[in-house]
């Protein structure tokens, strides 16, 4: 879905900064549609002199004070005649940051189906009474969704889908006046339109005026609620439903940890002692249990390993399940004691080739195999230094195990969400050092406003991250593709040159982040096809890019050449915010 976006500004007796917001607006390219809601002549002025000295702004009058929803509802109908698909609403009393307009536009680009909101950072301008009210809300628009997505529910800075905004008021009249945010916020989730939202400072000006009426809008927003709670009652089943669905549906920073920590250290401490048969003996009931209690990820297996062309049997599942348990303590048994775990590394003479003379390189590795492994074997190894970029929010249990092993698992390690400039900077120096930093490259990024693009892997699209490529081309090294994989007797690490350097061109960014993106599509699946039972991506994951939509009008439709096979590779660019490469 294409986004050509407007701005709409429900007017009332707010004129202070209004020129000031439709000054940032018009910077931005937006059109503007003013709707004067019954204002004083003060402001009507004020208005009127706008439009005389910025001619592509459309005013529109309304003849007496109907309310803010009207007002807005108003300017979507003519955003619609004017061919809009959405309409970023800011309110024009100056309370809402200027400077996150082109942020709330960028994440309205990438979901173009969601209802896009500020989430408020208040300072500490905003009276208590309206902090209280606020909370009190918020906690009640959760109840009416039966969901924790509505994170604020009270935000006048938003992007709204115009068509489904409009289809929402023919079907049932939301309110008008200051019951409108929250009433058309829940309906459309409802409706199966969920929100994204983007965290916004929102301060109180001294000089400001608010319009709230104690006695009248807050019986309103309890009528509001009495409505909505009765609505939900009635919508309980879809609902419960609608969340049954979106959960197994959701992406891999969201899967959470199984098992208890305590349960890793005893097996661990089982191994340690005892040997691997006897840890062996207490991992096939625990694996077992995890396999029968995990549907989604033993559909995800099952996926997978007809995609990769393997027996797609139960036993052959639960092997798949096997390798990834044997794989945790083979991560601890490393750590624990990095010469217990055999592991053959043939081309380690071509990597301290590349990393010598202060040259450092990027390792590009996937969740294929055990990269742990490798790293333990790393500290060990005087001229093998490397820092792996990781990210642990949902394996908390499984870091705290290996840190607790060994204290060295974090200090070559940088846990990072995004990059910064800070983060760039570091790994820079440690390239220039001549050190070899590890980048995951087969996750989509954490935050929700980061850069995709679309290769295809086992024969169907998937998302891949672009920004190692972007690590990549800040960096200035070397890149290798980096596998360290199980085979009989121990482990292998795999080395393979991907590139000497990576650019991407100020003009065709995408494009090129897209086409490094399909060759590294195509040599995991090469890795993938001859280890199938060493994939531990137990989600969908192709089905992440379902919710990956065409970006702006100028998004870039590109064709990447992948390597696998001599087959060609097909690279859509998302045209996001790029510069933050993702690192686990």
């Amino acid at each position: 879905m294409k986004v050509r976006a407007c701005a709409v500004i429900p007017v009332f007796d707010h004129h202070a900064y209004l020129e000031q917001i439709v000054c940032a607006l018009l910077a931005e390219r937006l059109p503007c549609i003013l709707v004067d809601d019954g204002s004083c002549i003060t402001t009507k002025r004020v208005l009127v002199s706008i439009q005389q000295h910025h001619p592509q702004v459309d005013l529109l009058t309304l003849p007496a004070n109907q309310g803010k929803g009207a007002a807005v509802l108003t300017g979507l109908a003519r955003a619609a005649e004017c061919g809009y698909s959405h309409a970023l609403q800011i309110d024009a009393d100056g309370q809402h940051n200027l400077a996150d307009i082109p942020a709330i536009l960028q994440l309205a680009r990438r979901h173009p189906h969601c209802l896009i909101s500020g989430l408020p950072v208040f300072d500490d301008s905003i009276p208590a009474v309206r902090l209280h009210g606020r909370r009190l809300t918020n906690a009640l628009a959760k109840l009416e969704t039966l969901s924790l997505k509505l994170r604020d529910a009270m935000c006048g800075f938003r992007v709204y889908p115009v068509e489904a905004m409009l289809a929402l008021d023919q079907r049932v009249k939301i309110g008008r006046r200051m019951d409108f945010d929250t009433d058309c916020m829940v309906r459309l989730y409802w409706a199966g339109i969920e929100s994204e939202f983007l965290p916004t400072k929102v301060g109180y000006p001294k000089d400001g005026t608010s319009h709230f009426r104690m006695f009248s809008d807050n019986t309103r927003m309890t009528w509001l609620h009495i409505r909505l709670v009765t609505g939900m009652l009635l919508r309980m089943p879809k609902l419960l439903r609608a969340k049954k669905s979106t959960k197994q549906r959701r992406g891999w920073p969201h899967i959470g940890e199984r098992g208890s920590l305590l349960g890793l250290r005893f097996i661990g401490f089982i191994d340690r002692t005892f040997g691997r048969y006897a840890s062996l003996l207490v991992l096939y009931p625990v694996t077992a249990y995890f396999f029968v209690t995990h549907p989604r990820a033993r559909r995800a297996s099952r996926q997978f390993l007809i995609a990769a062309g393997a027996k797609t049997s139960l036993a052959n599942r639960f092997r798949h399940f096997m390798g990834f348990s044997v794989s945790i303590l083979d991560k601890v048994a490393s750590w624990h004691n990095p010469k217990r775990i055999k592991v053959e590394f043939p081309d380690r003479d071509i990597l301290l080739a590349g990393t010598a003379h202060k040259r450092g390189v990027l390792l590009l590795t996937a969740h294929l195999g055990n990269m742990e492994v490798a790293r333990a074997i790393s500290e060990i190894d005087p001229l093998f230094r490397c820092t792996a970029l990781v990210y642990t929010v949902n394996s908390r249990k499984v870091s705290a195990m290996l840190e607790s092993t060994n204290p060295a698992f974090r200090r070559r390690m940088l846990q990072v969400q995004t990059i910064g400039p800070d983060t760039a900077l570091l790994l820079r120096e440690l390239i220039a050092a001549g050190e070899a930093v590890v980048c995951m490259g087969d996750r989509t990024p954490v935050s929700a406003d980061s850069p995709v693009v679309t290769a295809e892997f086992l024969g169907r699209p998937a998302e891949f991250a672009i920004g190692p490529y972007v690590l990549a081309h800040v960096l200035e090294c070397p890149v290798y593709l980096f596998f360290c994989l199980h085979q009989a007797g121990g482990y292998r690490i795999y080395l393979e040159p991907f590139a000497d350097r990576i650019r991407l061109p100020r003009n065709g960014r995408f494009e090129a982040a897209a086409m490094w993106a399909g060759r590294f599509a195509g040599r995991l699946e090469h890795y993938a096809i001859r280890f199938p039972l060493q994939w531990y991506n137990f989600y969908d994951f192709w089905a992440e890019n379902v919710t990956s939509y065409d970006s702006q009008p100028n998004a870039s439709q590109t064709r990447t050449a992948g390597t696998q096979d001599g087959k060609r590779r097909a690279g859509k660019a998302h045209n996001h915010r790029w510069t933050e490469p993702h690192p686990d």
